[in-house]
């Protein structure tokens, strides 16, 4: 009986989330408000109500857009927390409005639009003069982006 179930395969990995109360969160961290990954800008709690919880008042700013969101949430709840890596790349080369990227292993990628707006000039402006540079790429909820450019230090 059991040799005839059949199972489809799951992600295999980490989730995107992790659950934590919401009286642990802290300011500068980071939390999922209204489905969208944000880092917290400002945190109050209100007290206890004749009936019920106290509240916490979250804002926060879209870790990729920098769209600003709010929520309340009784302090004794969880909220959904995303796993947020940060990691450096060496950047070879900009082809096709795509940053061509090396990891600290040797490994490529060719998958990362240049971002929109000022940071994606200024990588092109510094790249055009030859400069080497690292490009801090931000991953959170299966999207990533460039959030940062520094000049790669020689050693």
């Amino acid at each position: 009986m059991a040799d005839d179930e059949e199972f489809t395969s799951g992600e295999a990995g980490a989730s995107k989330t992790y659950p934590q109360q919401c009286s642990a969160l802290r300011k500068n961290g980071y939390v999922m408000l209204k489905t969208h990954p944000c880092k917290i800008m400002e945190m109050s709690t209100s007290k206890t109500g004749k009936h019920g919880h106290a509240k916490v008042h979250l804002v926060g700013l879209d870790i990729f857009t920098n769209k600003k969101y709010e929520d309340v949430c009784p302090s004794t709840h969880n909220m959904d927390v995303p796993n947020v890596t940060r990691t450096d790349y060496q950047l070879i080369d900009i082809e096709g409005g795509f940053l061509n990227l090396m990891s600290d292993g040797g490994e490529t990628r060719e998958d990362l639009k240049v971002p929109e707006g000022d940071l994606g000039k200024e990588i092109e402006e510094r790249f055009a003069k030859d400069e080497n540079l690292m490009v801090t790429i931000l991953k959170a909820c299966d999207n990533e982006q460039a959030i940062a450019v520094k000049a790669q230090s020689t050693k």
